[in-house]
């Protein structure tokens, strides 16, 4: 049986966007009959709250979403810990003394839109106390092979990744696990066997990929999908906190906003209200479309269009 996980960050309310990736993973398991994990990403110091942990739960809940287990990414601190002591015994941990300034100096842009490190630190030792007592970000040492991967939806994610995005941090600056390992770390210790998440995630496959080779982890199936974007300045910016759950809710009826989502995402040809689970029942992946979607809310509904530019007037719903 498959095993399957959303695994939003709690920094912040729910939006448009991680709605639409939580009813495509989420509508993907219901039709393969595959458990779903629901994680909460919450390692963020600074940004993530219990308060938006518990917000997130209900948001999804409201949307019509169910799940097999819940998992809160701060309790699987041994495992973390355990990954980068054997990342430490490999020899392949070190610490990383550039700014951000001198990263963006020396790296050119990756294709996730940041910067690709130069991998300027490799030289550095670790301290004697290893990652434990590091008082900067710590980078693992990534292969310099390409690692060949096209995912199920037929996206090359061929890459090779210490020079496309350079070697990532694992430990922060402040002591919390990043990213990249946390989430491989996750999936593996979960025995999560598909991957459903949004296309923005896709250029960092290949690195997590990599950990994966490192940590003696199987590799998961993996499927990108179109994401939700807002015009900013000029230029299309991924969604974020536009509007948040809260205020869809009082605007909408659950069946209402997954029909508008579904219509986005084209498994529908109209906005009309329809349940998750009826959705899950007729769900397919040929059905949902490949092209972005742009989405504007007016303080009273959400209006979306295709990225390049074509309207949609029927996702106007209200």
């Amino acid at each position: 049986m498959d095993r399957c996980r959303f695994a939003p960050s709690t920094t912040g309310l729910a939006h448009p966007g991680t709605l639409l990736a939580a009813l495509l993973a989420w509508c993907d398991a219901q039709q393969r009959d595959a458990e779903f994990i629901l994680r909460l990403e919450d390692l963020d110091k600074e940004r993530c709250q219990p308060s938006y942990s518990r917000q997130m739960q209900s948001d999804l809940a409201w949307l019509g979403l169910t799940w097999d287990a819940l998992h809160e990414q701060h309790e699987h601190a041994p495992a973390h810990a355990a990954a980068l002591d054997r990342l430490l015994a490999l020899g392949l941990l070190y610490p990383c003394a550039c700014t951000r300034t001198e990263i963006r100096a020396h790296a050119r842009r990756a294709a996730d839109g940041g910067f690709a490190y130069a991998n300027t630190c490799r030289h550095r030792p670790m301290p004697k106390g290893g990652w434990r007592e590091a008082t900067e970000p710590v980078r693992v040492r990534l292969p310099d092979d390409e690692i060949t991967l096209i995912d199920e939806g037929g996206l090359d994610l061929t890459q090779r990744p210490s020079e496309a995005q350079g070697d990532p941090v694992v430990v922060r600056r402040d002591g919390a696990v990043a990213y990249h390992l946390a989430v491989v770390v996750d999936d593996g210790a979960a025995g999560v066997t598909r991957i459903v998440r949004g296309r923005d995630i896709a250029p960092s496959t290949a690195t997590q990929v990599a950990l994966q080779r490192y940590l003696g982890l199987v590799t998961p199936t993996y499927r990108h999908h179109l994401l939700l974007l807002e015009p900013r300045g000029g230029k299309l910016a991924k969604l974020h906190g536009s509007v948040g759950a809260p205020a869809l809710r009082a605007r909408y009826e659950a069946a209402e906003l997954v029909g508008l989502l579904a219509h986005a995402a084209g498994l529908a040809a109209s906005a009309a209200p329809i349940t998750a689970q009826a959705l899950a029942r007729a769900f397919a992946w040929p059905h949902v479309r490949t092209r972005d979607a742009v989405v504007e809310w007016d303080g009273t509904r959400l209006c979306w269009h295709e990225a390049d530019g074509e309207s949609s007037r029927p996702a106007r719903h209200e």
